[in-house]
């Protein structure tokens, strides 16, 4: 196998479990939810369906195959593929530096959870269980508690960097080859005690039931909101896929690759709502929560089950912890990827833990900014609401899930669908079986004409949500 001096995946199972936990993390499991509430369940989930195939699918074959071509991470391989497009790979490197500046402070958030979980099933009687949940969860997040919020947050911070450390196959591929398949066995278990709590029916039926009417009301803001999510979920133009593409071996299949890590991330989103809505229509509480689903919603649930809720509590949040550990590994490897190429390119050494070392400080001052907001909550950061937004996280996000994924994911379809239509078709061919691009015309159709109309259409509609 090729050495691209960065590191290479050892096994294709490998590649596609850093891949899938990259992309399943807290846009599954956190946001996925309860933008499905809002967005009307059924009429949410449809649209999400139709924009994974049509949109996701082409996109992450470009990205996986652009990665594998040119050995490289976005900048140098959007350089590649036609210098004038290098800008795109830049705005796509500045993407995860903006989502891991929030990310890890939900990571602390839930590693206290993970850890309070732990210490529920050898006490008598835990927080958890004692306090209402919103209250516990609105002390986590307010100014009284920052220091515990930052002492949170670089526990996880820690964890990831110790693991991008490994390298790829010594960090990445280790940690993902156990904790993807845990988390999805994890999952099924959850899945099915939720689904079989008295009264969980409505919540089932919210999930599948053909209800429409969302569309009548908001077509195109269901179309934004499920497209934003879609972006966030497989982590589409944030540099990752591109990295971890251009550390996978060349026989492997890029079309079956590109698929089930698309179907894969969209299954568990899915179950994630099968987790959650059964219980939460169970007990009476609202599904358009907000990100207070995850943290209260499925607290006050674990209350009301008695001893098997500590269980199934700690099941729970070892599987979100999981899922946001893999995304924060493979954010920090996008960032990572893209300056260990610019030091080979200026002949210097692709010194990793340097290289992971500054974007763990980088990573620090951004979520530092973020926790010490409380969420919006501390007037001392409103000098930080930039762009309009109410708080650290939503100026991080608005900047990355609601301009830089849609916007340079436009611009890709446009590079590979008119600029250079043909650029990948070789190095697809390459490792098909037979040597048949099987899914070209599909994939022509979609990147030059259906992606384009619909990653504007979201491109507008983000815009829109953030700025009115």
């Amino acid at each position: 196998m090729e050495d691209n001096n960065k590191g290479q995946f050892n096994s294709n199972f490998g590649f596609l479990m850093a891949s899938l936990g990259s992309a399943v993390g807290l846009g599954n499991l956190w946001s996925f939810p309860y933008k499905m509430g809002i967005g009307g369940g059924f009429a949410f989930l449809l649209i999400y369906i139709i924009l994974a195939v049509i949109v996701g699918y082409p996109l992450m074959l470009s990205e996986i195959t652009l990665g594998r071509k040119t050995q490289k991470a976005a900048i140098e391989a959007y350089k590649e593929a036609d210098h004038r497009f290098t800008f795109n790979g830049v705005l796509q490197t500045a993407v995860p530096w903006f989502l891991i500046a929030f990310y890890c402070t939900f990571g602390g958030y839930i590693t206290k959870y993970l850890v309070d979980s732990v210490i529920g099933l050898f006490s008598s009687k835990t927080d958890i269980e004692s306090m209402d949940p919103g209250q516990m969860f609105g002390d986590m997040i307010s100014v009284g508690q920052v220091g515990k919020g930052v002492m949170w947050m670089v526990l996880f911070l820690a964890i990831t960097t110790v693991i991008v450390f490994g390298g790829v196959s010594g960090g990445i591929e280790k940690f993902c080859k156990i904790a993807m398949p845990a988390l999805f066995f994890l999952l099924i278990i959850v899945v099915i005690r939720s689904c079989t709590l008295p009264g969980a029916g409505p919540g089932l039926k919210f999930l599948f039931s053909p209800d429409l009417t969302m569309w009548k009301k908001s077509f195109f803001d269901v179309v934004s909101l499920a497209g934003g999510q879609m972006f966030f979920s497989l982590s589409l133009s944030s540099g990752c896929i591109i990295a971890y593409g251009s550390y996978l071996g060349k026989k492997e299949n890029l079309e079956k690759d590109a698929a089930i890590i698309t179907a894969g991330d969209s299954l568990v989103a899915v179950l994630a709502g099968m987790a959650i809505f059964p219980a939460v229509f169970a007990f009476g509480l609202e599904p358009g929560a907000g990100p207070g689903l995850l943290f209260v919603s499925m607290t006050t649930v674990f209350q009301h089950m008695g001893f098997a809720g500590r269980i199934f509590q700690l099941m729970f949040w070892l599987l979100v912890f999981f899922a946001a550990l893999s995304s924060s590994i493979g954010m920090m490897e996008a960032g990572i990827s893209a300056i260990l190429d610019s030091r080979i390119k200026a002949g210097k050494s692709a010194n990793r833990v340097v290289v992971s070392s500054i974007m763990c400080a980088v990573a620090f001052i951004g979520n530092f900014l973020t926790v010490f907001d409380c969420l919006g909550g501390n007037p001392k950061m409103n000098w930080f609401h930039l762009f309009g937004q109410g708080s650290v996280l939503d100026v991080w996000d608005c900047l990355a899930e609601g301009i830089l994924m849609p916007l340079t994911g436009l611009i890709m379809a446009i590079l590979l669908g008119w600029v250079v239509p043909h650029y990948i078709d070789d190095e697809v061919a390459s490792s098909a079986p037979g040597g048949v691009f099987k899914t070209k015309g599909f994939y022509d159709f979609c990147i030059k004409w259906l992606g384009p109309l619909f990653m504007a259409m979201i491109v507008y509609g983000q815009i829109k949500s953030f700025w009115g």
